[in-house]
């Protein structure tokens, strides 16, 4: 192998003849036909994940988290979505600053590790509404190594307990999910729950408080950890509670509303094909002949609905059903 590569006088003068021009480039097969460039250390982000179903959850999250935090934290920030990303672990973390609550999680059944982050905003807001102020949470610059106290630990873990609690129910109609505290960080670079070329799945919801202060929570999953129920996220995801006794309320609820709806019905006993000429030059007296069918046809809004015989009952005129009729056959 040593006597096969060039030397460094070689090199030199197979540069300079291509940079001169005396040595043609360009001169394989196939130079011209177009590519699209494929790092073969990246995962490949188009194998199935369904991010609309996981936009779908996130929505179901939003209601669920709100009410949870109005019950323990006396507060309910405005909280909103942004599009859920599928990017490299190393994109990610990047653009984050210490200190921040960093949550190492495990989701059982998924595989591996996800991540829980709390921006210190929502932490010091949440903590001053806890003690009955207005959500301001101001504090200033903080140094990256300053650690939470036991008092915002204390309301770290209560946010926790609920993300943890409502993410269940989110996740419920696709996958029940039980959910592990691993660790906590303040360094999102200490949290290496993927390598930084893996894929993850990024749900950002950021928070705005009564006195405007924003902030976020970052809900992050390998996307390794998704592939098993991959197939389940592709398919329809239920937006109801799976309450088939409420389900079973609601249809008899409906069926007596629509059962008292009012109706106008005619009664029809033939009908006569005629010209616009011969309607047109009628007069008094003038007799028009048509054949009179066996059934008369009962017409609740117009729509042909049983055909009937025409009688009277009581001193009443009055319709006997003889039989339905079926769709389309007027």
């Amino acid at each position: 192998m040593a006597d096969s590569l060039l030397s460094a006088d070689e090199f030199a003068a197979l540069a300079e003849g291509v940079n001169d021009g005396s040595i043609p480039v360009n001169t394989g097969f196939n130079t011209t036909i177009p590519f699209k460039a494929h790092d073969l250390t990246s995962e490949d982000s188009s194998l199935g994940v369904n991010v609309g179903s996981i936009d779908m959850i996130n929505e179901r999250f939003i209601r669920l988290f709100r009410l949870g935090l109005m019950d323990v934290l006396r507060t309910s920030p405005r909280i909103n979505p942004t599009k859920v990303q599928i990017i490299k672990f190393g994109d990610y973390i990047k653009d984050l600053k210490a200190p921040l609550s960093v949550n190492v999680v495990r989701m059982n059944p998924l595989r591996g590790y996800s991540l829980v982050v709390i921006d210190t905003t929502i932490v010091f807001s949440s903590l001053d509404s806890f003690f009955g102020g207005f959500g301001q949470g101001t504090v200033g610059h903080l140094s990256p190594g300053r650690m939470f106290t036991p008092m915002e630990t204390r309301i770290i873990n209560m946010i926790l307990d609920v993300i943890f609690r409502n993410l269940k129910d989110a996740w419920s109609p696709i996958i029940a999910l039980d959910f592990e505290f691993v660790s906590a960080e303040i360094n999102p670079q200490f949290a290496q729950v993927s390598d930084e070329s893996d894929l993850v799945i990024v749900s950002r919801f950021e928070t705005e408080t009564a006195t405007k202060n924003i902030g976020f929570i970052d809900i992050v999953h390998p996307y390794a950890s998704l592939k098993p129920v991959r197939e389940l996220l592709r398919s329809r995801v239920q937006t109801g509670d799976g309450n088939e006794e409420s389900d079973r309320q609601w249809r008899d609820e409906l069926e007596d509303a629509v059962g008292e709806a009012c109706l106008e019905a005619n009664v029809s006993l033939g009908q006569i094909n005629s010209t616009f000429k011969a309607v047109e030059s009628m007069k008094p007296g003038d007799i028009f002949y048509f054949k009179k069918p066996e059934l008369a046809s009962f017409q609740p809004n117009g729509i042909p609905a049983f055909e009937v015989h025409v009688g009277t009952l009581g001193g009443q005129t009055a319709v006997q059903v003889e039989r339905a009729v079926s769709p389309g056959q007027h």
